[in-house]
């Protein structure tokens, strides 16, 4: 033990490990040192040599490991309140398309703005994720559809972790949507755009992963395979937007790359469902896209549990079909929308949220993980997923204990 040790006592510690519902210790201690959890356990088991640590009564509270969102968009310019509000009064897809709205408007914004203002904007979004116990979250490109917005993009989602005490991690989505430009010609975008800006990208140390969307509005299997195949050849790990509007097979092709996850995947068939069982991908499901689209289709969730595909919750933040900076919300919306149970909620958004960010660090309350957690003013977990628009926050972990 050091003089930096930190010993939290007095707490309910749901560490998502062990066969108890949510790994659930009574009257439980944890102790910190050097930016990790050092030991955790019942507080009568505490280990002799622990015992002069400097000690911190956390008054009863429920800790859990801090929530991870491991699927947003957070970076963009402008919003698209004008086209929901001209939705709700009648308008349908195409007039909004044509009135400007749509993926082209944020495009057109995130463009024009510059990398501070890019900046600033996410960290309003952030911070609101941040007040909600988020320890760890993934951001994506795919809202510059060119080389050089694509790259201002993620050097502004690295730059997120630069001011703020959050981890996080990238997703280059180069193949998002086919922009205006390359209207018609979306195996040139790929070549001349996508795998160029890529290559950029990885040669600067901005890319975590290589996401893709996968959908007859925007790519196809074979298209998103050849984003892949270079991602192969410079080792880094893939996932894809998924069988959310129909069923193109994605998700097994996705699999057969190894993918960390698959997303959406609302209309994944049992052959889908398998090749993720197989290849240990994680199935990301995003309720705020379900919600704002009117969507009617379920993502198999009884099928991924049968073949004990890990199920993850994300917001999906983003300024068109999930304008949603709330994880807790997700949470909620995970239960009542896609039936899952309050305990499949929080593992959603903690230990196999980190599963579908390829981290093994974070995401449980074990001895060895990094020192983020979340104590809140609740007495059980299933509170998390319970209650709408209420955030009980006590105080987040991130390092060391103050």
């Amino acid at each position: 033990m050091t003089e930096a040790t930190k010993l939290m006592t007095n707490l309910t510690a749901a560490t998502l490990v062990g066969d108890a519902p949510y790994g659930l210790i009574q009257d439980a201690a944890i102790a910190l040192e050097g930016g990790r959890i050092r030991w955790v356990g019942p507080r009568g088991d505490l280990p002799s040599e622990l015992a002069g640590a400097k000690a911190v009564d956390m008054g009863g509270r429920l800790v859990t490991p801090g929530l991870i969102d491991c699927h947003t968009h957070l970076v963009h310019g402008g919003n698209r309140a004008a086209e929901f509000e001209m939705r709700l009064n009648g308008a349908s897809y195409e007039e909004v398309a044509r009135a400007g709205g749509g993926i082209v408007s944020t495009v057109k914004a995130t463009r024009e703005a510059s990398e501070d203002a890019l900046l600033q904007d996410a960290l309003r979004r952030v911070d609101t994720l941040i007040a909600e116990g988020v320890t760890t979250l993934e951001i994506k490109s795919g809202y510059g559809l060119e080389v050089e917005t694509e790259l201002r993009m993620l050097r502004v989602a690295r730059a997120v972790m630069a001011n703020r005490p959050v981890r996080v991690k990238t997703s280059f989505l180069g193949a998002h949507a086919v922009p205006a430009e390359y209207m018609d010609r979306a195996d040139a975008y790929i070549d001349e755009v996508c795998i160029p800006a890529l290559r950029d990208a990885h040669a600067e140390g901005l890319v975590d992963a290589v996401d893709g969307f996968c959908e007859g509005i925007a790519f196809s299997p074979a298209q998103i395979a050849r984003v892949f195949d270079v991602a192969q050849t410079l080792n880094i790990p893939v996932k894809l937007h998924a069988e959310q509007l129909s069923n193109l097979g994605g998700a097994a092709m996705a699999a057969g790359y190894g993918a960390l996850s698959a997303d959406h995947i609302e209309y994944l068939d049992e052959a889908g469902v398998a090749a993720m069982a197989e290849a240990g991908t994680v199935a990301v499901l995003l309720p705020g896209a379900f919600y704002t689209l009117h969507e009617t289709q379920m993502p198999p969730v009884q099928a991924l549990r049968d073949l004990d595909v890990p199920i993850a919750l994300a917001t999906d933040a983003n300024p068109g079909s999930s304008p949603l900076t709330s994880l807790l919300l997700t949470l909620n919306m995970g239960c009542t929308l896609f039936r899952l149970t309050p305990e499949e909620a929080l593992r959603g958004a903690t230990v196999n949220a980190a599963r579908a960010l390829g981290l093994s660090d974070v995401g449980t309350i074990t001895a060895g993980q990094r020192a983020e957690l979340a104590v809140w003013d609740i007495a059980h977990p299933a509170e998390l997923s319970y209650r709408i628009g209420f955030n009980p926050l006590h105080s987040r972990i991130f390092g060391d204990l103050a």
